[in-house]
């Protein structure tokens, strides 16, 4: 890479400081975290979305966590020389500010390094801040020939670049770090901006120059699977590529690249372990109840994909700070897989407008006609609550093509929501149940869709009215992200609604039946122990009653429950099904039955570290199984989340519609394209038990 590029790719990884300062300045502003010095080190502000939020705030508390355990052990141990704290890459971090005010240093001083002209500026805003400078005491801002941009009697600011460790090492000496003393050093977000190696050399710096010392490392991780790719092609995009992840992809490769670089021990931790298994259940609860919020896939997926690890060198501080599993997040990986479904796009571009968006509902109206509606997604070169209908339909010739439609202009009109469930009635007719416009707006009205053919008789010529549906008993169903599956009652159809979510409940336990005929709310007995709250599950009929698999719980935990509202003589019972092995805890993903076996498709999983593919369950023995999914033919990532899925029984085939979100600060995602599974091996391997 030539000095110009170089310095380009510089300028790129300096502006993403910017832009994390101003969320950690959102964060304390929402109150995730007491900060009173975010705003004064940052200029400007900016009101981040929730989900961001959440990023940072886990973030902030695991280096908090780190910080604690560092200081109570180096601040209260007899006889030892003051500690100190090293922050490779500190940006415009407030940790320093936030410490001192909080009487936390006792003793302790603060090294800061990054380029030099992020150095130049926070030494710069420090000096014009009272706040600041009365924290800091008496201070001198020496000449930046010397590095030094910044100096008092615990806090220095030095502008440099890690890369050059030799000058790093003169500079530090000079300015008073002393390598005897117990130290911690902090690289948030750091070392991926690193050529490997480069950090691989910083990490054994590290580890040669301070005998006693903790290093806590905050960065991305995993990325093979799809949401890491979309990550790192954010970040290519921003000219500030991420290093090293295709040679250190998970927490046990950075756990020996610590070890192999002459540190003592070392352990680490994925997000979703540490907000689990380290952050009381109290606080969980204050932060998950801060703002409104329904992105849950993506705030686990983030998760997944960063790290917390700390390494240490020296025999007591070793005992300081370790991460090791807990039993309140115990791994659930799943079984090797059993088989492959390959997997192939069925339209293109070519073929219509693609179905880009995700929290649609998707029905299968007529074996070669499937609508879909709603959702978030790409419209007119706009990213918004879908208004247009989607069609795929097959022609004369078994190829399938994509359309889309907008209701008639009079009467009235799809409401743009989301998260809702759709049934069909008839050849012609959908009713659409629940769903939201916003995490604190339901969207109250029951509607039907009418859909009939022009005078072209064609398939993609379908005209479709929507109408509002008044069912009797005069009860408002005000949920999302539940589920609606036909069952059938005393030679009726009903169709149960279970689950879901509301502005008011987090999770729902709720179910109710609404009769098909006449579209009236009614009790039926239901018997049995009821199952726990939850959203985001799947559903499905099966031998007249509802198959109800996984789903997010109380506390917004995955679940890897399996529930059967079986028919009775005086109504419903629920029953547990035991499944072997236990299926890894799951929600946002679809299900099927196909000749007695559920098929539980893509979705989200905190627990394990692969990827969902499709889990399938014998429904008579209990047997569950692991197919992975080929994606060999299809353009990759393929984001199973959020998305649709449409059985086609007679053909063995599986298509999904849809999918993808709003993943974290990297974007959005939708999958570009229809894709069918062909599950033909199952049909196999079922004639091979057979004979």
């Amino acid at each position: 890479m030539g000095p110009r590029n170089r310095e380009r790719r510089a300028e790129a990884v300096q502006s993403t400081n910017d832009s994390s300062a101003l969320s950690k300045s959102s964060l304390a502003a929402r109150g995730y975290v007491q900060d009173a010095f975010a705003a004064l080190l940052v200029p400007g502000a900016a009101r981040r979305a929730p989900l961001i939020h959440r990023g940072y705030y886990v973030r902030a508390r695991a280096v908090r966590h780190c910080v604690r355990a560092f200081l109570g052990w180096a601040c209260t141990s007899p006889g030892a020389p003051p500690a100190q704290i090293l922050s490779l890459g500190a940006g415009s971090d407030s940790l320093y500010f936030r410490l001192k005010a909080a009487g936390s240093l006792a003793g302790a001083a603060v090294w800061e390094v990054d380029f030099p002209e992020v150095a130049r500026r926070k030494a710069e805003r420090i000096a014009e801040t009272p706040e600041l400078c009365a924290l800091t005491g008496s201070f001198q801002r020496v000449n930046p020939a010397s590095a030094l941009y910044f100096e008092s009697v615990d806090y220095h600011i030095l502008g440099l670049d890690l890369r050059q460790l030799q000058r790093l090492d003169e500079a530090l000496v000079a300015a008073g770090l002393q390598a005897a003393s117990p130290t911690l050093l902090l690289a948030e977000a750091v070392l991926t901006y690193l050529e490997p190696d480069s950090a691989g050399a910083l990490i054994a710096w590290a580890a040669q120059r301070f005998p006693n010392a903790l290093f806590v490392v905050y960065e991305q991780m995993r990325p093979q699977d799809a949401f890491g790719q979309f990550m790192l092609q954010h970040f290519r995009q921003l000219n500030s590529p991420l290093h090293g992840l295709d040679r250190f992809p998970d927490v046990e490769a950075q756990r020996c690249r610590f070890l192999q670089a002459g540190w003592t021990a070392c352990s680490a931790v994925d997000m979703n372990e540490f907000y689990r298994s380290f952050l009381p259940a109290e606080e969980r609860r204050r932060m998950e109840n801060l703002e409104p919020f329904d992105e849950f896939e993506e705030w686990h997926l983030k998760c997944a994909h960063y790290f917390i690890l700390a390494a240490s060198r020296g025999d007591t501080l070793s005992q300081a700070l370790v991460f090791s599993s807990s039993e309140a997040f115990p791994r659930v990986n799943p079984a090797s897989p059993s088989g492959v479904f390959p997997a192939s796009v069925i339209t293109s571009d070519s073929q219509g407008p693609t179905l880009k968006r995700y929290g649609h509902a998707s029905v299968l109206l007529s074996p070669d006609t499937i609508v879909s509606a709603g959702g978030f997604g790409e419209q007119e070169g706009q990213h918004c609550r879908v208004t247009k209908f989607h069609l795929l339909s097959r022609d004369c010739d078994f190829e399938w093509k994509s359309s889309q439609i907008y209701s008639n202009r009079t009467g009235v009109q799809w409401d743009g929501r989301l998260y809702h469930t759709m049934t069909r009635l008839s050849d012609t007719q959908v009713l659409v149940l629940g769903g939201r416009l916003s995490p604190m707006s339901s969207a109250l009205e029951v509607l039907q869709l009418h859909f009939c053919k022009s005078k072209h008789n064609s398939t993609e010529d379908l005209n479709v009215t929507v109408t509002k549906t008044d069912a009797k008993e005069g009860f408002t169903l005000s949920c999302w992200r539940h589920s609606t599956t036909e069952v059938s009652y005393q030679n009726q159809k009903y169709l149960f609604v279970y689950g879901g979510r509301s502005v008011i409940e987090p999770v729902l336990s709720d179910w109710h039946f609404l009769h098909v005929g006449s579209m009236a709310w009614v009790r039926i007995p239901v018997e049995g122990k009821a199952p726990e709250a939850r959203h985001s599950h799947s559903a499905c009929s099966w031998q007249g009653g509802a198959l109800i698999a996984g789903g997010l719980g109380t506390s917004e935990k995955p679940l890897n429950s399996v529930l059967f509202l079986r028919p009775v003589s005086c109504g419903f019972f629920w029953e547990s099904i035991d499944i072997q092995p236990t299926i890894t805890p799951r929600y946002s993903h679809t299900a099927h039955v196909l000749n007695g076996k559920l098929l539980l498709v893509g979705g989200v999983w905190i627990h394990s570290s692969s990827v969902p593919g499709v889990t399938v369950v014998n429904l008579t023995t209990g047997l569950s199984s692991e197919y992975q999914i080929d994606t060999t033919c299809v353009p990759w990532p393929l984001m199973l989340h959020n998305h649709t899925s449409t059985l086609l029984p007679e053909e063995q085939k599986l298509l999904l519609l849809g999918g993808g979100g709003n993943c974290f600060s990297f974007g959005t995602y939708f999958n570009p394209h229809t894709v069918a599974l062909d599950l033909s091996s199952l049909s196999v391997e079922q004639k091979e038990l057979d004979s």
